[in-house]
């Protein structure tokens, strides 16, 4: 599907600035992160800001829930509505809520895309584009690495981030459908029982809320609890980025992950996941692209403000890391 904003919602937008389209010196464009303490949204940072030193005119103004708050998110982007910038690039929380106020945002005249994570499926009129990872993708290529270490299947917990995030309850349906050898389902996907072997455990799926604490508290809590546990996956970097807590955390285990009694495999590729990775902590890294999405979005706003068409959607592409890769993985 391609998009086009008419001239009139341009118009709409500047003058929701008070600004003449003469007096306007530059794009404001808003990249809004689920929360900026994630070390995942700063480098899609640092790709926005690079973008605003590459392109005449354009702003990139990064802003965000101090932490993983849905409402939080939904109040930031109705501050930007008020402001006036002239174009949203959100990564929703809680994807019902985020639609309803880029809905807000369309009818203020303002461009609003997606990127990282979308909108659900009936709510994507809303916006132009997404861009960033085919997220069912990072789902079943977690999956696969999980059935190449364990043809037979086992026990297995899933983490993810938050309940009501799309991303994440796509991943976790990849993960199961591929594990399960099912299709059609809808996300989060099937709660595995025995298929073809494999069966989540008591007390799982677990729920982040992208708080790395209570990320590294859940691994402990579980692994203590399923000492018999085959496989653990998250769908997200929050397990992880916390070096010292999760090497504390995984440490008891370590001889089990040598052994491959346990598996452990995590989303994202962050440099010091892939440190834990060379260091025998994890057996496998699906990374993202975040970087090239915070770039990509300032591009894709900046042709939606003038009334260009755009693809819809965008995709990043992913790399899958392991041991036996790890130190050439990421250098495509």
């Amino acid at each position: 599907m391609k998009l086009k904003y008419s001239l009139l919602a341009g118009i709409a937008a500047v003058v929701a600035t008070g600004l003449t389209a003469e007096a306007q010196e530059e794009y404001r464009f808003a990249l809004v992160p689920k929360a900026m303490n994630n070390p995942f949204f700063d480098l899609a940072r640092d790709g926005c800001k690079a973008a605003e030193e590459e392109m005449e005119g354009v702003s990139c103004y990064y802003i965000g829930p101090s932490e993983h708050t849905e409402q939080e998110q939904i109040q930031i982007i109705q501050d930007l509505i008020t402001q006036g910038v002239d174009g949203i690039a959100v990564s929703p929380s809680n994807a019902p809520a985020a639609a309803r106020a880029l809905k807000a945002a369309n009818e203020a005249g303002i461009p609003t895309m997606t990127w990282d994570a979308d909108l659900l499926e009936e709510d994507k009129e809303v916006r132009a584009t997404y861009v960033g990872t085919l997220n069912y993708d990072i789902g079943v290529n977690l999956a696969k690495l999980a059935q190449e270490m364990k043809p037979e299947g086992g026990s297995i917990c899933l983490q993810s981030g938050g309940a009501a995030a799309a991303n994440h309850n796509e991943r976790l349906q990849g993960i199961r459908d591929t594990l399960a050898g099912t299709e059609g389902t809808e996300p989060p996907g099937e709660r595995l029982s025995g298929d073809n072997g494999w069966t989540e455990v008591e007390g799982c799926p677990l729920f982040t809320d992208d708080d790395s604490a209570k990320a590294v508290q859940q691994l402990s809590d579980i692994m203590n609890r399923h000492q018999d546990l085959d496989v653990f996956i998250s769908t997200g970097a929050f397990t992880q980025w916390s070096d010292n807590a999760y090497r504390q955390a995984i440490e008891p285990y370590k001889s089990k992950l040598e052994s491959g009694e346990l598996i452990v495999l995590v989303a994202d590729t962050l440099p010091m996941q892939m440190g834990q990775l060379k260091d025998g902590l994890s057996h496998g890294q699906v990374g993202q692209r975040p970087y090239e999405m915070g770039y990509q979005a300032m591009h894709i706003l900046k042709d939606l403000a003038e009334g260009n068409e755009v693809e819809d959607p965008i995709y990043t592409g992913l790399d899958v890391c392991t041991q036996e890769n790890a130190e050439e993985c990421l250098q495509q």
